[in-house]
């Protein structure tokens, strides 16, 4: 990539990282499909709301993620010049001031969003959960909390990732804050939500520990990173099958086992990338937060496709 040459347009798409959006957008397609299953319809307009309030809330947190770790991120540079991509701040592609702004321009404007689409849909609460998201991921990267340089940023992404956003989604849809479905099968969201936590800090593991950044890989190390990480996105799957046996109020195990069978199909082929995936190894992490991610995210879209075909095919499930 030759900086000289990036129009501004370019810069903005870059510092935007949409190769990276999949890992909330689908989280938040699943919580249209399951209050849709719950309200027995498909409400067009929280769809839209969803869509819209996405595309604002994932600019504020990339954007601010970037202006929060700025200093971590030219660390890195310097200690990897040839061994990860270029960083939005450190490398001049736009500067400090530029991301700050536009990232809390985006969260006004997701805030915004959520308070018009709660009159408009009468949902009161999507402001609430919509802030509550946003407070999140603040006590995650930004001062003075900073829960991703202190210690339990992980937990703080499963809980943001894996909980709010597919809760306020879903709430969206239907109107009900916690409905059966939703919290039937979230154990197993949340426990993947954590495995791509715990994975996000592999590539970042000798820079986040010269920076001072306490996750799971500078404390505990690459290889029993990995570990945990495969041990969850072999347990969320199992977790979904478990609900649905087991919960009185659950989506049918024909909605559900297609999808576990999917994301261990693709769990399978992470454990086949993990020997190579050791410190520093780049290319080879890549490949392995590839194959997790397509465990997660396929999974979970299989998991959406079943959960609202059986909630449409009931007529609504259980709120």
């Amino acid at each position: 990539m030759r900086l000289e040459s990036m129009s501004p347009g370019a810069r903005w798409a870059y510092a935007l990282k949409p190769a990276s959006w999949p890992k909330v957008l689908v989280p938040a397609v699943y919580g249209h499909a399951v209050g849709a299953a719950v309200a027995g319809r498909l409400s067009a307009g929280a769809l839209a709301f969803g869509a819209l309030w996405m595309m604002a809330d994932v600019a504020f947190v990339v954007l601010l993620n970037d202006w929060g770790d700025r200093e971590v991120d030219a660390l890195k540079r310097r200690m990897f010049p040839d061994g990860c991509s270029p960083k939005t701040i450190p490398d001049g592609i736009l500067p400090a001031s530029a991301l700050l702004l536009a990232g809390l321009g985006a969260g006004v404007a997701a805030l915004l969003m959520a308070w018009g689409a709660g009159v408009a849909l009468d949902r009161p609460l999507l402001l609430p959960l919509a802030a509550l998201g946003q407070l999140v991921f603040i006590a995650y990267t930004l001062p003075p909390i900073r829960l991703n340089y202190r210690g339990g940023g992980e937990l703080l992404e499963m809980a943001g990732v894996g909980g709010v956003l597919p809760a306020l989604h879903a709430y969206a849809q239907c109107g009900a804050l916690a409905p059966a479905w939703l919290v039937a099968l979230l154990p197993g969201l949340l426990v993947l939500a954590l495995a791509s936590a715990l994975a996000s800090g592999l590539s970042d593991e000798q820079s986040d520990r010269a920076g001072g950044k306490r996750t799971v890989a500078t404390l505990l190390g690459n290889a029993a990173t990995r570990r945990a990480t495969e041990a969850l996105a072999g347990l969320g799957p199992l977790l979904w099958l478990a609900a649905s046996l087991l919960a009185e109020d659950a989506p049918p195990l024909w909605s559900v086992a297609p999808a576990a069978a999917v994301a261990l199909s693709f769990r399978a082929r992470l454990l086949e990338k993990s020997p190579e995936a050791v410190t520093n190894a780049f290319a080879a992490q890549a490949a392995y937060k590839r194959e997790l991610h397509r465990a997660i995210q396929w999974g979970i879209v299989a998991l959406s496709a079943a959960v609202l075909a059986a909630g449409l095919r009931a007529g609504g499930g259980p709120a």
